[in-house]
């Protein structure tokens, strides 16, 4: 099948796409329109396989949209594109809005006359087409320290621009799915970390920082649970969903790793005195570099995702352990320079980034 990889440049999006061309024979159409966010330096391993074509385009050009749609004619559209950092809603939420809101807004309808089409002239195609959703779990709120997970019937209770944003997408995909009948399907992942993640995320930051002696910033006391879900474990279980899910389903994907941000910095510098034990600057120790700063307004403190209906009914679970992705995350960083460095040296230092989580 085709597949129409919205945001496909992105950390989360360039795992499908990688997975798509390594591990099947799917073809890949990777829409993208490269914000600070998109990278194709992530896509270097497939930019030139025969399987894979680029577009950049923003999904709030209805004409853009258009012409892709006719000229690639998905079997499958995964929609991973988004504003998704919560400090940069915080400061502006109105791109959260637009791309968010109306860009999946418009992508729905871009995603129905396509879909009306193939109806009319080819009937078996348009069965198996499917709109994929991609969201997040913060749609949930937060739970108090000793609630159960979040479930697929969870009320939403969204905090943050960003949050809000991503559930009034979600509540858009299952309106055109009750209106108009569009093949849709949903899923709501926990915090993703690993390979090629922006700098400005806790993981990275903590990582990047560390290595060159500067400040490990951690919000408020660090006690805020997140659950954890390497990225190559969650794009498995989004090709998963994508191709066997039944229409109007939806999944909740999480990785089973449960922990406080504070726990999760002293994990990767305790990783890093075993893996680069020269630190830099006459630094002690790395977690002697942990800052502690003004709390985050409206800061969720903690998500805790059930994925037990995409076990029992798709058989996904994560092959990663918490400890075992994120040693692999913090080797990939060690050796991987190249990538991370062309981003620090740019517009984004790390100074106020990267807290979050």
């Amino acid at each position: 099948m085709k597949f129409l990889i919205t945001g496909g440049a992105g950390f989360i999006g360039s795992a499908v796409v990688r997975e798509l061309i390594h591990s099947t024979t799917h073809e890949v159409v990777n829409l993208d329109k490269l914000t600070y966010a998109g990278n194709l330096d992530s896509l270097e391993s497939v930019s030139d396989h025969p399987r894979y074509v680029f577009e950049q385009a923003d999904i709030c050009d209805a004409k853009a949209l258009a012409r892709i749609f006719r000229e690639h004619q998905p079997d499958i559209v995964m929609h991973l594109a988004a504003e998704s950092h919560v400090d940069r809603s915080i400061d502006g939420p109105e791109a959260f809005i637009e791309t968010n809101v109306m860009g999946t807004c418009r992508l729905l309808e871009a995603a129905r006359r396509h879909w009306k089409q193939l109806t009319m002239v080819n009937p078996e195609k348009a069965e198996r087409f499917r709109f994929h959703h991609i969201s997040t779990d913060e749609v949930f709120g937060d739970l108090d320290d000793d609630a159960p997970g979040f479930h697929e019937q969870t009320p939403y209770a969204p905090s943050s621009p960003y949050s809000a944003s991503k559930a009034g997408s979600d509540h858009l995909v299952r309106a055109w799915q009750r209106t108009y009948g569009l093949p849709t399907l949903m899923t709501n992942c926990s915090n993703n970390y690993g390979p090629y993640h922006f700098p400005e995320k806790l993981i990275p930051l903590t990582i990047l920082n560390a290595l060159e002696g500067k400040a490990l910033p951690v919000y408020g006391s660090g006690h805020q649970v997140r659950d954890w879900l390497y990225v190559e474990d969650h794009a498995r279980a989004l090709i998963k969903v994508a191709c066997e899910a039944e229409v109007g389903q939806s999944y909740n994907i999480g990785g089973h790793n449960e922990k406080r941000n504070i726990d999760v910095v002293r994990m990767i510098c305790a990783l890093l005195e075993e893996m680069v034990p020269t630190r830099p600057g006459g630094v002690a120790h790395y977690a002697d570099l942990i800052t502690f700063v003004s709390d985050r307004p409206g800061h969720d403190l903690r998500y805790a995702i059930d994925a037990a209906k995409i076990d029992r009914e798709l058989g996904w679970r994560p092959r990663e352990t918490f400890e075992s992705g994120l040693r692999k995350t913090v080797h990939w960083y060690l050796e991987n320079p190249e990538w991370w460095q062309r981003i620090r040296d740019g517009h984004y230092q790390g100074e106020r980034l990267g807290v979050s989580a």
